[in-house]
């Protein structure tokens, strides 16, 4: 996928962007983005490998199908690099350092190796082009609905502790997600992950978790993640995707899940009266009205059917967004922050070491009616 000699259409737009998306496995999701995202972008093709399923997904968006970089009309003018990168085994950063030399604005899927970043950084300044690294994630709306509390909650008091959990394939977002959520990254620091060697020798029992301590944004960070995969199946047998929660002195705001909801729960405070005994009524005690747990904003959970049609392609929309302003105003201010999660995601990466690698079987689902159970109250009758 070398440079062609031709140079795609630069500089900033007076109309949509004409876009091809790069990938079709997850790049679907930015198919779907980009059906209907005028005037701001326009779906102009797909690139892909040549396989049935990118064919057929070509014409199924009514576009045009192209296997190499050289084949672009030369009037695109931005991409989406759905595809894996080195760090992954694939041809991602290759070929967004393709794009980028012909003079097309890139947004690539994470994850990707800081020098592969660096390096597309650097020829996306060459060429008078942006690149952007899209973690996907900080911009589904549940996790908006976070972020967009956790700058709220920044405001009146200090985040005095961070609990995370997720799984290795998506520790990137989990960063990024931190990062806005504490208004920054530095100084940030991770420890080695605790050893559990031991526990599985005396037990056979395996741990799918590897616990790592940390700092970011000089906030105490204890932190979970899974680091399994299974290599014929990579994108199931997660436990989960992210869960964070950010004390502080007052209470604890979480994310319960990537999809919502999101929580708040007051820090219990009860005080003692003249006698020493715990206030529970009385002056002083208004605070004890306060819910113990808050669902916040009047978003529910939807259906993994909803989320995949809606606010998957929600959230790209949003990453393209940011990519077309970023685009208009002539330069990105936050490489910097860009390039040092990826630094971050790699010094994890490397002291969790390689994933272990399990053989992921389907479980049937669980309906919440199932689980809905009354407790036992036959103690409660004696």
């Amino acid at each position: 996928m070398n440079a062609p000699s031709g140079r795609a259409v630069t500089g900033a737009p007076s109309g949509p962007l004409r876009t091809v998306v790069c990938g079709t496995v997850f790049g679907r999701f930015y198919l779907e983005a980009l059906r209907s995202f005028e005037p701001s972008f326009t779906l102009t093709g797909v690139l892909a490998g040549g396989s049935p399923r990118s064919r057929a997904s070509a014409a199924e968006y009514g576009v045009p199908y192209y296997t190499r970089v050289e084949e672009l009309p030369p009037d695109t003018q931005a991409a989406c690099v759905v595809v894996r990168s080195a760090v992954a085994g694939g041809a991602g950063g290759e070929l967004a350092r393709a794009l980028l030399a012909r003079g097309v604005h890139v947004l690539q899927e994470q994850p990707a190796h800081p020098d592969e970043v660096a390096g597309c950084l650097r020829l996306a300044r060459e060429h008078g082009v942006q690149y952007r690294l899209n973690s996907f994630y900080p911009h589904v709306e549940p996790v908006r609905r976070f972020l967009a509390g956790a700058r709220a909650l920044r405001e009146l008091r200090t985040v005095r502790y961070v609990d995370g959990a997720c799984s290795s394939q998506v520790l990137l977002p989990l960063l990024d997600i931190l990062g806005r959520a504490l208004g920054g990254l530095g100084p940030w620091a991770f420890a080695d992950p605790a050893p559990v060697a031991e526990v599985r020798a005396a037990t056979g029992v395996p741990v799918p978790f590897r616990l790592v301590h940390g700092v970011i944004a000089g906030v105490p960070l204890t932190l979970r993640v899974q680091n399994q995969l299974d290599p014929a199946d990579p994108d199931n047998h997660a436990h989960l995707l992210h869960r964070v929660a950010l004390g502080t002195d007052a209470g604890t705001l979480t994310l319960a899940d990537t999809h919502g909801p999101v929580l708040w729960t007051p820090r219990l405070h009860v005080g003692r009266d003249a006698d020493g005994r715990l206030a529970l009524d009385g002056p002083g005690t208004g605070h004890l009205d306060q819910p113990t747990s808050s669902l916040l904003g009047t978003g529910r959970p939807e259906p993994f059917r909803r989320t995949f049609a809606e606010l998957w392609p929600a959230g790209v929309r949003r990453a393209l967004a940011e990519l077309r302003a970023a685009v208009l105003a002539g330069g990105s201010a936050d490489a910097q922050y860009t390039l040092t999660v990826s630094r971050m995601w790699q010094d994890l990466t490397t002291r969790l070491g390689r994933p272990e690698l399990i053989s992921g079987t389907h479980a049937p689902p669980v309906h919440p009616c199932e689980l809905t159970v009354e407790p036992d109250v036959t103690l409660e009758r004696v």
